[in-house]
C-alpha cells in the first residue's frame, strides 16, 4: 500500500509539473506584461493607448465586465480614446498584484474628473476615486483574457454629491 501511495504521489507531481496552473510566473515578468496595459488606461497616454493595448494583449484578447458581456481587442482599441477624452485626467494605478499560475489578479485604483456627463450627471468639476479588480489570464507573456469589475457607481456618487 505504501508503494502505491508513493507511486501515486510521484505521478501526480510529474503530471502537475507540466500543467500551466503550476507554472508560477514571477512578479517581475507579470508586471512587465501588465504595465503597458495599465498605461493605456491613463489619459496621459491617450495617443498611444491603442498601441499599448496591442503590445500587451494577444490578438484574441477579450475583456469581460460580466460572464457574457465581453469586448474584443479591436473594440476596446476603437473606444478607448472616447473614454480618455471624457475623463481627460484619468489615472489608473496598480495597487496590488496576486499571481496564481497563469492567472493574475490586479487591485487597481482610478482617479479622474469627468469633462462631460458621467452616468447622466453633467460635469461639475468634482473628481472621483474608484477601486477596480481585474482577473487576467496570461499566455506567452501577454494578456489573453480579462474579467474586470470597477466601482463606477461609487464614482457616480462622488461626482454627483452636492
Amino acid at each position: 500500500m505504501n508503494k502505491f501511495l508513493a507511486a501515486s504521489a510521484v505521478i501526480s507531481t510529474i503530471a502537475l509539473a507540466g500543467s500551466p496552473v503550476s507554472a508560477q510566473m514571477n512578479e517581475e515578468a507579470v508586471r512587465a506584461s501588465l504595465v503597458p496595459f495599465y498605461k493605456a488606461l491613463n489619459a496621459a497616454n491617450a495617443q498611444d493607448a491603442p498601441e499599448l493595448i496591442k503590445q500587451s494583449t494577444t490578438p484574441g484578447w477579450v475583456t469581460c465586465r460580466g460572464n457574457d458581456l465581453c469586448n474584443t481587442r479591436d473594440e476596446v482599441m476603437a473606444a478607448i480614446g472616447q473614454r480618455l477624452r471624457g475623463i481627460p485626467d484619468l489615472k489608473w494605478e496598480i495597487k496590488e498584484v496576486l499571481i496564481s499560475g497563469n492567472h493574475v489578479i490586479v487591485r487597481g485604483e482610478a482617479t479622474g474628473t469627468p469633462a462631460g456627463e458621467l452616468m447622466g450627471t453633467p460635469a461639475n468639476g468634482k473628481s472621483f476615486k474608484l477601486m477596480s479588480l481585474d482577473l487576467h489570464t496570461i499566455d506567452g507573456g501577454k494578456i489573453a483574457r480579462t474579467y474586470h469589475v470597477e466601482d463606477w457607481q461609487g464614482a457616480f456618487r462622488q461626482v454627483s454629491q452636492k
